[in-house]
């Protein structure tokens, strides 16, 4: 089970997802006061809440400030403090000749909850929030996070573009590459899917679960399969040029995993690569709960904007456009039986 209190990125998912945090927010049935169109919460407030001394609050905000003020919690002063005062001062109880005083909204209400070890409010908080983020994916999904992918609007044309340039290097395969004339696709593919996110397609199926029917590329976020694109496309033209070099004679597959190897380190690929580790892994890791140990490095939280594309108003019903668009359906269908 996952463990909030050692893990910002995790802590971060479930921060940057608003249909957890409003869920969350629904179960605890935690208001506030409501200043300048938010609800806040003052430090004895949080203390009280999770049955802790003020000072254990105070010593967290110490070592996690950085994190606490980028999830909500502020410091009011000056003219917003005085007008707090004016209409809470009954609530508050603080000293008329308080200069500053910390204020928790929501998220960071639940940020320090996700943190506090010493208390066990705090801990079955963290138990219901690590139930509600799973159960408000799938509900947005449909019960299921394996295609998630395919929620985004632009993965239908990732996806063509993907299959086009696939042609291009089944192609340069079909005529250049020495070997039987199934395995030798599977081999190349391998070969890419290692050096674009360092699992081959077995370990790929292995981390998502994924059953014997599935296809591999079907999974793919839209980002991933243009990198793919990008270099299955620079495979194919390469195997076509040694080939003429080869007075043409047929490569070896040990050949083929030079030109891959290659064009894994050329410097203008980096920045794209990089970019899609990133994107597999963190995705993977929030959505499908999937870890990827080999690009792990890469791992980072999904943004706000990205919860959107995928669970939110930008998500798109895959098989709805697919209904609207049978010659797309088709076309994908075509890839899936190669």
């Amino acid at each position: 089970m996952k463990d909030l209190t050692v893990s910002n990125i995790e802590r971060q998912n479930v921060l940057n997802n608003r249909f957890a945090v409003d869920e969350i927010q629904k179960r605890l049935d935690i208001s506030g006061m409501l200043f300048e169109g938010e609800y806040w919460l003052t430090k004895k407030m949080v203390a009280d809440f999770y049955a802790v001394d003020i000072s254990t609050i105070d010593r967290y905000l110490g070592s996690n400030s950085e994190e606490l003020k980028h999830n909500g919690y502020v410091l009011c002063k000056g003219k917003s403090l005085k007008e707090f005062k004016s209409q809470f001062a009954h609530l508050i109880n603080e000293a008329s000749k308080t200069t500053q005083l910390g204020l928790f909204n929501f998220r960071a209400f639940l940020n320090i909850g996700m943190l506090l070890t010493e208390s066990e409010k705090a801990k079955a908080l963290r138990s219901m929030i690590l139930d509600l983020v799973i159960a408000t994916i799938h509900k947005k999904t449909g019960g299921g996070t394996k295609f998630i992918n395919r929620r985004d609007v632009n993965y239908i044309p990732a996806a063509i573009t993907e299959e086009n340039y696939r042609r291009n290097l089944t192609s340069a395969i079909s005529q250049y590459v020495q070997g039987h004339h199934t395995y030798k696709y599977a081999q190349v593919t391998d070969l890419i899917y290692k050096a674009v996110f360092k699992e081959n397609a077995k370990e790929y199926r292995e981390i998502l679960c994924l059953d014997s029917k599935d296809n591999v590329r079907h999974t793919l976020y839209a980002e991933v399969l243009l990198v793919i694109s990008s270099f299955e496309n620079g495979v194919g033209a390469a195997i076509q040029e040694q080939y003429k070099q080869n007075g043409k004679k047929k490569l070896t597959i040990e050949e083929v995993e030079q030109i891959v190897g290659e064009l894994a380190e050329n410097p203008m690929q980096k920045p794209y690569l990089n970019d899609a580790r990133t994107k597999m892994a963190s995705r993977d890791f929030s959505f499908r709960d999937a870890y990827h140990g080999n690009i792990a490095e890469y791992l980072k939280a999904v943004t706000p904007e990205e919860f959107e594309r995928f669970i939110g108003d930008e998500s798109v019903d895959f098989e709805h456009i697919l209904e609207s668009n049978k010659d797309v359906l088709k076309r994908l269908k075509q890839a899936e039986d190669e």
